[in-house]
Order: structure tokens, then sequence, then C-alpha cells
């Protein structure tokens, strides 16, 4: 069966939307485990900085680690319901049988147990929930060249996956302030501040468990709703294309060696390794900063993350036409300038206040969202019609 992606073939509007539900449960957690994580572990459990950081590290290494893996072996899968859906429905059951673990104090400790022993104890399913979070990342991202044809329709469909990534975040933070709001109405509990404590244990286990019950949700909409072409991955494997020239044969796929020997896709991996580094970072550490450097009250890493999402999510809708008439790699440069204005006004205004941090937050939920679009968007280019080729895994590595 062939592999590439007759010419004019598009979705409608609703296939593109259940497509992009399917990494609605990603974005959620990845919303929680990169804004949250440290905070939790730090400020919520009172781990020592360092072993927070650990954690944080042993999930990233596992993520770095399993994303070619799980890859190449998705490739190389043949099955009834399509290998793309069957490993990001393997992921799906490896996220939500672990991320409720992660964001809950370890079952069988207590006040005099070493923190040492609880990182052995959430190690595990830290990894667990890394490896199912890279088999639906990879798989749900490898369906794009397969699905549509056109540039423009690939943009266009990157542009929903990360609307939804954008609706994750805000669903996170919306319902986080929510949670943080009824907690300071609700309760006349004296030992309950602005700042985060032990207290804040249930709330943070409610947040976790409410994003699971949602995500699964929307990952049946995209399991009921997206159609994947199956195919033979041995007639696959017959037709690898034996040169680095995609214009000598129309059709064909590489295999993952072949793609090593092409400068763009290091061009590409590196493009996206630094937008990831970008987006990641200002994720991980937004919170960080706003209780520890500008002692703001607890709330405010609801409110201004969504601050940053909601601007995120505007600078989304207008993705399509914006890069289609400026291109994208002019698209991924005012990104990119957003992003450096935010930086450099945190450095000038050294004391950044409750009031100028919504202007700040506003040029970097803009920022990031045009970078990642974009950077998606050219690795999706990148793959085209190579369905079978490792590619995107190593980019993702």
């Amino acid at each position: 069966m062939e592999q590439f992606v007759p010419a004019g073939r598009s979705l409608s509007a609703c296939r593109r939307v259940c497509f992009a539900a399917g990494h609605f449960l990603n974005d959620l957690c990845s919303s929680m485990w990169f804004t949250y994580l440290l905070v939790y572990l730090h400020s919520v459990l009172g781990f020592r900085s360092t072993y927070g950081g650990v954690l944080l590290l042993i999930g990233q290494i596992a993520d770095g680690v399993s994303t070619p893996l799980v890859g190449y072996q998705s490739d190389k899968t043949s099955c009834f319901y399509g290998k793309r859906k069957t490993w990001h429905l393997f992921g799906t059951i490896c996220v939500l049988v672990s991320f409720p673990f992660i964001f809950n104090p370890c079952l069988a400790c207590n006040d005099s147990t070493p923190q040492w022993a609880q990182i052995l104890y959430f190690s595990p399913f830290i990894i667990i929930f890394q490896i199912g979070w890279a088999a639906t990342q990879i798989s749900h991202l490898s369906l794009i060249p397969g699905l549509v044809s056109s540039e423009s329709d690939r943009v266009e469909l990157t542009a929903y996956r990360y609307a939804f990534t954008v609706v994750a975040n805000i669903t996170v933070y919306s319902v986080a302030w929510l949670l943080f709001h009824f907690q300071a109405q609700n309760n006349m509990d004296t030992s309950i501040s602005d700042s985060l404590g032990k207290v804040d244990i249930p709330l943070f286990r409610t947040l976790a468990l409410v994003m699971l019950a949602t995500g699964a949700l929307f990952s049946m909409v995209f399991h009921i709703g997206t159609k994947e072409e199956v195919t033979d991955s041995m007639s696959e494997n017959q037709r690898i294309l034996p040169s680095t020239s995609q214009e000598e044969s129309p059709g064909l796929v590489f295999q993952w060696k072949h793609w090593l020997k092409e400068p763009s896709f290091y061009q590409v991996a590196f493009l996206y390794m630094c937008t990831r580094l970008i987006v990641n970072l200002s994720q991980t550490y937004i919170s960080v900063y706003l209780t520890n450097s500008l002692m703001l009250p607890k709330n405010y890493i609801a409110i201004i993350p969504l601050v940053m999402y909601v601007s995120g999510f505007v600078c989304s809708l207008v993705m399509k036409p914006v890069s289609k008439r400026m291109g994208i790699s002019i698209t991924y440069l005012v990104g990119l300038l957003l992003v450096v204005g935010f930086a450099v006004w945190v450095l000038v205004d050294k004391s950044m206040g409750a009031e100028t941090i919504y202007g700040a937050a506003v040029l970097l939920g803009a920022g990031s969202a045009s970078i990642l679009v974009m950077s998606l968007s050219m690795t999706a280019t990148l793959i085209g019609e190579q369905t079978v080729g490792n590619q995107q895994h190593f980019i993702a590595l």
C-alpha cells in the first residue's frame, strides 16, 4: 500500500478537531508537570530543591531515551488498528495509570521517611509517565503527514494541535485558580496562607485527577473520530529509498540512516531543540520566579500562566494567514523577537510587581505560541511524505 499522501487530501473541520483532541491529555499533564512539579515538590512536599531537580531530570532523561526507541518500534508495528493509533493508545494508558501518583504524597511514607527513599518511590511512576507521554506525542505528530497533503494544511493542522495545547494549559490554570479561590473562600483554617505548604496537597491531587478525567474523554474523541490508513510494515520496508534525494524517487521513503545524511534534518532538529528550551524552561520556572523571586501570592502561579496562554491562544488563531503571507521563517522570527522582548523587560525591570508582570506575560505567551507552531510546522514539512522514517523521533530527542 502506498505511503505517500495523495495530492489534494484534506480533512473536514470536524476531523481536524478530533485529531487535535488526541494530544489533549498529554498537554494537560505536561502543563502540570512543567509548571507545578518543582513548586509542588519543594514548597508543598518540602523536598530539598536539589531532590526536586533530580526527579525532574529523571523524567526528562526518560523522555529523551524513550522518544527515539518508541518511534523506532512504532514504525515497525503492524496492527489492524493502525500503528500510530496503537502506540497512542499504549501511551494514553501509561499516562493514566502513572500520573496520579506523581502529584500525591508517597503512600507508604511518613514524616521520618528520608527524601532519597521518596525519590525511589516517585521515580518508577515518573518513568512510566514519560514513556507514555513520548509514545502519545510521537504517534500523534507522526499522523499529520499521512492525513493531509499540502504545506498549508499541515500548518493549519499543527495550529489546531497547538490551539488544543493552549486550551489545555488554560484549563489547567483556570481550574487551579478556582481551587485556590475556593480554598481561600471556604476554609477558615488559619494555617492557610498566601504561601504554598502541605495544606495544599489535596488541592494539587484534585487538580491532577480532574485533568486526567478530562484528558481521557478527549482521547476517546480522538480514537473514535480519527481514521488512520492501515498499512503493511513489511511492504513499506521493501520500498526503502536507497538515495538521500527525495526528488529522485518521489513517493518512496527514507530509512533513518539516510536522514542522518540530510543537512535539513539537523537544521530543523536544532531549531526545534532551541524552541523547546525556550518554551519548557519558561514554563518550568515561571512559578518559581513568581513565588520565590517576586514573592507574589500563591494564586499567581495560576493567574500569570493563564494570561500567557490566553495570549498564546489568540496568537494561534491567526497563525495560518500570517504564515501564509509572511512565510514560516519570518513568522518564527517575529515570535522570537517577542520572547526576547520579554527577557529584556524582566532583566531591566528589577522591581517588577503584580501590575507590570501581566504585560510581560502577554509577550512571552504570544512569542512562545508563534515559535512553537512554526517549529512544528517545519518538522511536519520536513517529514512530508516520509511517514516511515524515524526523523521525527530523533528531532524530538
